[in-house]
């Protein structure tokens, strides 16, 4: 299954970059599963809202995009997650067009 990514879009606002890029389930050959690739962005989104319990707004500004942005964002990953677990998917976590975002470091000083 492919999603569309759309038209060019303006780099949003990254603080954390997973350190694994790759995830799949148990006892099955790489080769032999469907990849359902997820950005960055896709992975910061749900990151935000799911894990961190920022609303849409406040994690739309922190990616430095538009609500309705956010949203789509937000969406697609969840969609493409939900198609990967139910399907015996791996994820692979790809780039995007990202700015890396040093609040996390700042955070960490305090």
């Amino acid at each position: 299954m492919r999603w569309r990514n759309g038209s060019r879009r303006c780099a949003r606002w990254v603080e954390n970059i997973p350190e694994v890029s790759l995830y799949k389930p148990a006892g099955v050959p790489l080769r032999d599963m469907e990849i359902v690739e997820i950005s960055l962005v896709e992975i910061e989104a749900v990151r935000l809202t799911d894990l961190e319990g920022l609303t849409q707004e406040e994690a739309a500004r922190k990616m430095g995009i538009s609500r309705r942005s956010f949203w789509n964002d937000l969406m697609t990953a969840r969609k493409k997650i939900a198609y990967a677990l139910s399907k015996g998917c791996a994820i692979q976590i790809i780039n995007g067009n990202v700015r890396i975002s040093n609040n996390a470091d700042e955070k960490k000083e305090e």
